[in-house]
């Protein structure tokens, strides 16, 4: 199938390229000049342009039989917020007018977010949850939000997309925003993290990059036109992860854990010198707000309807932990 790829050169959005290729797939990657397109397989044609400019996207969909709308900003806070609005709001809504002005697209794959779906506090949520649209964590959950209710209407007026939620990704790969669990772990085997993170009531959907890829494939294949599908896994705390890594790699676990307002105190710090030197923050305060509430989800639906078979976590943080360990990231 001919396809082209949103967010190419991002940490979800490469390894979908490689995947789509290794399977056959006449593959576009559609990339910002400024970006990195050098970890994409050679097989993949580039297309220059951006998501604020519906005509280049109009040019890289033409002769597309599916896109894939992987693109977005994924940060928990960024010294401009607007910018939240323009790519994952106003992005998405070029998508679907450079769409719907080429004819030969027959589906659009959108990758949303859990976030788009709200807090669970207390259960397991699945795909017909709404967001209560009151108050919001961070900017990008506001912006995933508001781009979740114009590809809902999309889909009411007949618009071919199917849209999924991934959930916490973690794996191998780019260590951007989008891959925060080695992120997390790089400073807890580094020792700058040296205890839990807050109590270990934060509940996460955690799923293997690898797993979310072959759900957005299958999504391509299977998925049904104006259906939501949740591409997540195990629902278990940041505490519970830390003491799996422990296990895995046979070293001992925290001894204690850290506040979540001593971590919040550290997050308005960090935006602070962010401020200053143009650096973002591992952890900011936003960053805190979200921990402080669950996030938890049932994948029934795209194990049913899409085949999606996500692997068990001790599984994929051994693969994770092993690649960090070769790349020299971490010691163990």
């Amino acid at each position: 199938m001919r396809v082209v790829v949103t967010g190419a050169t991002g940490y979800l959005g490469g390894r979908l390229c490689a995947a789509l290729a290794g399977a056959g797939h006449d593959v576009r990657a559609f990339v910002r000049r400024t970006g990195d397109a050098s970890g994409l397989p050679d097989a993949v044609e580039l297309a220059y342009g951006d998501v604020g400019d519906a005509d280049s996207l109009a040019a890289a969909f033409d002769g597309r039989d599916a896109v894939f709308h992987a693109a977005a900003s994924v940060e928990p806070w960024l010294p401009d917020p607007s910018v939240f609005t323009a790519v994952n709001v106003r992005g998405l809504e070029n998508v679907l007018k450079a769409a719907k002005r080429t004819p030969t697209v027959k589906k659009i794959i959108y990758t949303s977010s859990f976030f788009a779906l709200g807090p669970t506090d207390g259960c397991v949520a699945d795909e017909t949850q709404m967001h209560k649209g009151k108050t919001f964590c961070t900017e990008y959950e506001k912006s995933k939000v508001l781009a979740d209710r114009i590809a809902l209407q999309a889909a009411a007026e007949g618009v071919p997309i199917t849209i999924v939620y991934p959930g916490v990704i973690y794996g191998p790969g780019k260590l951007t925003t989008g891959n925060l669990v080695s992120r997390i772990l790089i400073e807890r085997f580094n020792g700058r993290l040296p205890g839990y993170i807050g109590d270990g009531y934060d509940r996460e959907s955690f799923c293997h990059v690898d797993d979310v890829v072959s759900g957005l494939i299958a999504a391509m294949e299977k998925g049904r036109v104006g259906e939501r599908y949740l591409l997540t896994g195990e629902n278990l705390s940041f505490m519970h992860i830390f003491n799996m890594a422990a296990n895995i790699t046979n070293t001992k676990a925290p001894y204690f854990h850290v506040p979540l307002w001593l971590i919040e105190i550290y997050g308005w710090i960090s935006v602070f010198i962010a401020r200053i030197t143009g650096k973002l923050p591992l952890i900011s305060y936003p960053t805190v707000r979200v921990i402080r509430h669950q996030w938890a989800y049932s994948c029934d639906k795209a194990k049913r309807e899409l085949g999606y078979n996500p692997r068990n976590l001790t599984e994929g943080l051994a693969e994770m932990l092993l690649w960090l360990k070769n790349e020299k990231l971490i010691k163990f």
